[in-house]
């Protein structure tokens, strides 16, 4: 399936998609108010203009200049690429993704309240993106861990050679990743919005292979629900591993963005750091920001 969770990360507990709460108020929202199951993950999950504000200042201290052309990876209802086009008037999107019945519903919810001139500006396109290095863009994103999808070594080294060929000149690929020991305790995590409670649940994991099973139900406030949404089932892959598979796909310049907590909360603040350290933590979300262009001193 093509929308993934974001998690959330807390010093005491890491709770998955629950920090967006607070945020969506203030994030414009896309499609009806319905009991339909992207939309319910929509409004749970996704605030792009979060993930905006740290591409354009990422980019910007590399290029001395802002950002114009994205390609989303694994877009599901190219919620981000829509918000995208948004943002700017100068600004293009590709939305990149296999299932051809969530990209309709993008194309329906999302896409079809643009203006003329925004929907000329975004393109979706059903592909596999080990395929997809066309045009270049200046930022190739693929969030909320979709790409952990890829379960070896060598399936994750093509996707990231994949991802390095699509890049233009001074281009970025920024990446989202999670971890912890929280990570590998089956649980459910409940969260509550306007008229639904999103629910995220780790059911299954296996130390060997570090391999995990989540899945998102939602229950509505009058009466029932949604079981097993969204199923995902990926590797678990750490740092090290991705900085390495990046090395070895060719980028030259990889950076690690650790998210800051909120002292008051407990909670991820969305603000990013660069760090080459961390403190151990039941929870965390970091970026990978990889180019061939060094950040600027």
């Amino acid at each position: 399936m093509s929308n993934h969770p974001m998690p959330r990360r807390r010093r005491a507990t890491a709770t998955p998609g629950s920090r967006e709460r607070a945020r969506r108020r203030s994030v414009p929202k896309k499609g009806p108010r319905s009991r339909d199951r992207h939309w319910l993950y929509q409004e749970s999950v996704q605030s792009p203009d979060i993930h905006f504000d740290f591409f354009d200042r990422t980019f910007r201290k590399r290029n001395d200049r802002l950002p114009t052309s994205l390609k989303e990876d694994f877009c599901g209802t190219a919620l981000l690429a829509t918000e995208w086009v948004e943002r700017r008037k100068t600004n293009t999107a590709l939305g990149v993704d296999l299932d051809a019945e969530t990209l309709r519903w993008g194309q329906r919810n999302n896409i079809a309240v643009l203006s003329e001139d925004q929907r000329g500006r975004v393109t979706l396109r059903r592909a596999n993106v080990l395929h997809v290095t066309r045009p270049r863009v200046d930022l190739v994103v693929a969030l909320n861990f979709s790409y952990f999808i890829f379960r070896t070594r060598a399936s994750m080294r093509a996707y990231f050679r994949a991802a390095r060929r699509s890049l233009a000149p001074g281009g970025l690929f920024i990446g989202d990743m999670f971890g912890g020991w929280e990570a590998q305790r089956p649980m459910i995590e409940r969260t509550r919005h306007r008229g639904f409670t999103y629910l995220w649940e780790l059911d299954h994991y296996d130390p060997v292979a570090n391999f995990a099973r989540f899945q998102i139900h939602f229950k509505f406030h009058d009466r029932g629900g949604i079981r097993r949404a969204f199923t995902y089932e990926w590797r678990l892959w750490t740092i090290p591993e991705i900085r390495e598979l990046l090395a070895e796909a060719g980028f030259r310049h990889i950076d690690i963005y650790w998210e800051d907590i909120d002292r008051r909360t407990g909670y991820g603040n969305s603000v990013f750091r660069k760090a080459t350290k961390a403190e151990n933590s039941p929870g965390w979300i970091a970026f990978f920001v990889a180019s061939d262009t060094p950040k600027r001193a």
